[in-house]
C-alpha cells in the first residue's frame, strides 16, 4: 500500500480518546513533562487517526487503546502498555528507563492485562464528554488537528 497520501507525522504522535476524561488528563500530564515539545497529540476520532491506524487500532470502546507512531524510528506503532511506556520515555530523565521494558518479551502482555482493566472502567471512574474536549491554548499547539 502506497503512503503517499498520508498527513506527515512532525514527530512522535500519541493517538488518545478524544472523549475520554483520562485520556486528555494524560495528555495534560505528558505535556507538562515535555516542555521541548517533542510529543505531537491527535484523537482517534479524527482524519489523521483515519489515515494512519487500522479500523481495529480506532476502537475508543472499553478495551480502546492508546496508540503511538514514531517516524524517527522507522514508524515503529506501539499500542496500549508498550505505547505509554515507549511514550514515558520520550520525556527523558528517570522516565526514560520505562521505554526499554516495552521491548521485554512479555512485559506488555503483564502491562496489557492492567491497561485492559483501567480501560473497562475508565468511563466510570473518571467520566467521558461527548464531544473531543478543546485543549488550553497552550497545549492546542500539540494537537495535529484543528479542534471544533
Amino acid at each position: 500500500m502506497a503512503l503517499e497520501w498520508r498527513t506527515p507525522l512532525p514527530g512522535p504522535v500519541v493517538f488518545i480518546d478524544g472523549e475520554c476524561l483520562l485520556c486528555n488528563h494524560t495528555v495534560a500530564f505528558l505535556a507538562e513533562r515535555d516542555p521541548k515539545g517533542i510529543l505531537h497529540f491527535a484523537h482517534l476520532q479524527g482524519e489523521l487517526a483515519a489515515q494512519w491506524l487500522a479500523p481495529a487500532d480506532l476502537d475508543v470502546g472499553r478495551g480502546g487503546a492508546v496508540v503511538l507512531i514514531e517516524p524517527d524510528r522507522a514508524g515503529r506503532m506501539s499500542k496500549r502498555s508498550a505505547a505509554i511506556l515507549r511514550t514515558l520515555g520520550r520525556l527523558g530523565r528517570g522516565w526514560a528507563l520505562l521505554a526499554p521494558l516495552a521491548s521485554i518479551p512479555g512485559v506488555p502482555a503483564v502491562g496489557d492485562i492492567a491497561y485492559r482493566f483501567i480501560a473497562k472502567n475508565r468511563d466510570r471512574w473518571f467520566g467521558r464528554d461527548e464531544k473531543c474536549l478543546i485543549p488550553n491554548p497552550a497545549l492546542r499547539s500539540r494537537f495535529l488537528e484543528p479542534q471544533s
